[in-house]
């Protein structure tokens, strides 16, 4: 579980609000995605979430640990998959998966048994021992989610997960996404593509200008009725413009 109450964060010795009172509850089993225009704060409540920044105020709850008080514990939960994929380039692909399974304190029979399992499904058997700095901006997006599952979290946050994925390997992670969320995991994810997320949520927040000003189900965001139309890049677009 996720809980952000009433989290704010400013830039700029307060000038810029890039959160503002961020209130809303992911519950485990759940898919949660997160939309929103350019700036409108995906991408710092995320980086508040895994503890990559610290909120001006409120607090962030994992699991029923405070990321401000149990950052360790906090972490050890949680993978992360940023908007762009960083990782350390001059290592094989196998070098950067050992690392991460160390990190987590992955045993090695376990982590042997699902970095095989991940390559195979994402295409990357014949690359993993080549240095990363080889791979294509795809082939680094995949290294770096086999990553994220190695642990086996309990929660994935996941920053434009599908930017540079081919249509197969796409598939294949949304199908991950749902396997993690129905064996009880928590999943947090931001998209531009409605698509993507209209079909795979389980529910959907709408920030803007660091606000959330939408959240619920297709079903409850359909029921605002502003006249938006029936599909969620309408109500997104609609929503967004005021």
């Amino acid at each position: 579980m996720i809980e952000i109450r009433h989290v704010s964060k400013s830039y700029n010795k307060g000038k810029v609000k890039a959160v503002d009172d961020l209130d809303l509850t992911v519950r485990p089993g759940e898919i949660f995605g997160f939309l929103g225009p350019n700036g409108a704060g995906k991408t710092t409540t995320i980086k508040m979430i895994v503890g990559l920044l610290k909120p001006d105020a409120g607090a962030i709850v994992l699991n029923g640990l405070d990321t401000r008080t149990d950052a360790l514990a906090c972490k050890a939960m949680t993978t992360y998959v940023p908007d762009y994929p960083a990782v350390y380039e001059r290592l094989t692909g196998l070098e950067y998966l050992n690392f991460i399974g160390d990190v987590y304190g992955v045993p090695k029979a376990a982590r042997l048994e699902r970095i095989e399992k991940w390559l195979e499904i994402f295409e990357l058997t014949s690359a993993v021992g080549s240095p990363i700095q080889s791979y294509s901006h795809g082939m680094k997006q995949k290294i770096v989610l086999t990553a994220a599952l190695l642990p086996a979290p309990r929660v994935m946050v996941l920053d434009e997960p599908m930017v540079g994925l081919d249509p197969r390997s796409a598939h294949h992670l949304k199908e991950i996404m749902r396997e993690h969320c129905d064996q009880g995991g928590t999943l947090f994810f931001s998209t531009h593509v409605m698509e993507v997320a209209e079909k795979l949520c389980d529910r959907i927040g709408i920030i803007s200008k660091g606000k959330l000003i939408a959240c619920g189900t297709m079903d409850e965001l359909k029921a605002l009725d502003r006249g938006a139309g029936p599909t969620l890049e309408n109500i997104f677009l609609e929503l967004t413009d005021k």
